[in-house]
């Protein structure tokens, strides 16, 4: 009983070790950005989802981390030069797999929000009519069947571009676009009476998009990367992360997001 307490002690010992060798050095000034995305982050109010989980984050390192707010485009830009540090809800394909690695702390679903004037009832009758556009956020990526349908109306120049949600909900409330791809943390919006009654949500039907905290490979190291995404690991574990989502969501699409 004795040698098996003792062989207990020890392991929670070497666990508590490799817990605090896993924090950041914070062997210098660090750099994260957000971007302005609904309940993500809202530069207007400074609060969001993004902005909760940066404190918590430099919190539990003890960095010194300098945050600001950022187009999209411009922070992926900022992570592949090694300029930026950190960015937060980032989603990988190949092409950002080679300068970003990833900390995944929720995962969500993707919809088209269409005008019902639009006529559209299914994600093939959008494409179909060659007279509706697309609007999309710059440098945007998201699930397989929506970046399909966004490459494909592309290459019939059929998308419009824009910095962020509030160009994208204009442009659509004017008809100069028919439709506009979504995701839970644009829900809010939705919920205004103009919006509600001019538009209709079609399901991609793709599997959730795991999003996580985005490091940069040129200004991090694999060892220095694997201490953030321990940090993160620690919040999920926790729950910390599912609290922080609370505070946005209903407690079970909370729970969906953040339990994957």
């Amino acid at each position: 009983m004795l040698i098996r307490s003792f062989s207990c002690l020890l392991m929670m010992l070497c666990a508590l070790g490799s817990a605090q060798a896993a924090l950041p050095t914070c062997s210098r000034p660090l750099t994260l950005a957000l971007h302005d995305h609904g309940l993500l982050y809202s530069a207007e109010t400074d609060t969001g989802i993004d902005k909760d989980v940066a404190d918590e984050l430099v919190r539990r390192s003890g960095c010194q981390v300098t945050v600001s707010v950022m187009p999209r485009a411009r922070i992926w830009q900022l992570i592949e030069s090694g300029a930026l540090d950190f960015s937060l809800s980032g989603i990988t394909n190949p092409a950002r797999d080679k300068f970003a690695a990833f900390a995944w702390y929720f995962s969500n679903h993707y919809y088209l929000l269409v005008r019902k004037d639009s006529g559209v009832r299914a994600l093939a009758d959008f494409e179909r009519n060659d007279k509706l556009r697309l609007g999309v956020i710059r440098s945007f990526r998201y699930s397989d069947t929506a970046n399909r349908l966004v490459d494909n109306l592309h290459a019939a120049n059929r998308v419009s571009l824009a910095g962020g949600l509030a160009p994208l909900y204009q442009t659509l409330t004017l008809n100069h676009i028919q439709g506009m791809i979504i995701e839970p943390f644009d829900y809010p919006t939705l919920g205004e009476k103009n919006l509600r009654e001019l538009t209709t949500i079609i399901e991609f039907n793709d599997p959730a998009v795991p999003h996580g905290l985005i490091m940069s490979r040129q200004a991090l190291t694999p060892t220095e990367q694997d201490a953030w995404r321990a940090l993160v690991h620690g919040m999920r574990a926790d729950g910390t992360l599912r609290r922080i989502f609370e505070k946005y969501f209903k407690p079970d699409m909370a729970a969906a997001m953040v339990d994957f």
